[in-house]
């Protein structure tokens, strides 16, 4: 079994010790050689300038092929479109185009009386600019304000047919969740790659609390597993073990990629990719 196309995905510092983090993180990660990077965007916008200079300086000291993240929240369409036009003329070339978070306390998404109303207007006009490969979010557990699990489908296919390129899943906990979407996918006529996004456990209760605001299930029996480990001590021998497992358990069943929600801790997910065969490559000098 070949060894799988990595990404990471990194959020922008909102502070001086965020900034060491970001930057220890992506400096643990690069050598990986990953296909991309991506940036996120904080709720309702806030961290849209953070987030080009993120996206700008991973790219000018890394080398790296940098997705940032754009949403329609808090923007007029011009407004938007003027950042996607500075990161055309930064040289990024791939977006990850999405509805986004309203603010926090705000309540339930409302559009911007002169934005987008939703991620497939969002993503029709990006596509029409020509500048990018546009990738967008998918949900293998019900999205909180979908209908039913049918209606995340058929809005993912909206998506792709508006001209996205490829969609990265929110995270999950077992594989079987994933190959259940990806073959209600590709029985709905969707043909674009879907890229699973993993996420390597920190912090069990962290991730439990972000869970639920993501309508991401969880299992009983992850749930009694951490709460054994903790007690024990074992939290990150876990937590490196069932994402390692669960990683090539969809590489079983033909996944070629992943994307890893880093939260810029990089260790846990350094530590996965290298049990999956991705290691840095060595650098041969010639000896005279």
């Amino acid at each position: 079994m070949n060894a799988p196309r990595i990404s990471f995905e990194f959020f922008p510092p909102q502070s001086l010790e965020a900034s060491f983090r970001l930057w220890d993180t992506v400096q643990t990660l690069a050598p990986l050689e990953p296909h991309f990077v991506s940036v996120t965007y904080g709720a309702g916008g806030t961290t849209r300038q953070l987030t080009h200079e993120a996206v700008t300086t991973i790219g000018k000291n890394y080398g790296l092929n940098v997705a940032a993240h754009l949403t329609c929240v808090d923007a007029t369409r011009e407004e938007t479109l003027a950042i996607a036009d500075s990161y055309a003329k930064a040289g990024v070339t791939e977006l990850v185009a999405l509805r986004g978070d309203p603010p926090k306390g705000s309540g339930a998404f409302r559009p911007h009386p002169e934005g987008f109303a939703n991620s497939v207007e969002l993503i029709e006009a990006l596509a029409a600019t020509g500048n990018f490969r546009i990738r967008v979010g998918a949900y293998p557990d019900r999205h909180p304000e979908a209908a039913d699990a049918q209606a995340d489908i058929d809005w993912l296919k909206r998506k792709i047919d508006a001209g996205a390129h490829s969609a990265i899943t929110q995270f999950f906990f077992e594989a079987e969740t994933f190959l259940r979407f990806r073959d209600r996918c590709a029985a709905a006529g969707i043909t674009a790659p879907i890229i699973p996004g993993i996420l390597p456990i920190e912090n069990w209760n962290g991730v439990k609390r972000f869970a639920a605001r993501c309508g991401t299930e969880v299992p009983q029996w992850l749930d009694d597993a951490f709460a054994a480990a903790i007690r024990d001590g074992r939290e990150d021998l876990l937590a490196t073990a069932l994402c390692t497992e669960l990683c090539t358990e969809l590489m079983e069943e033909g996944v070629d990629e992943l994307h890893f929600y880093t939260l810029n801790k990089p260790h846990l997910t350094r530590d996965v990719a290298h049990a999956l065969g991705v290691t840095p490559k060595l650098v041969l000098e010639n000896v005279a």
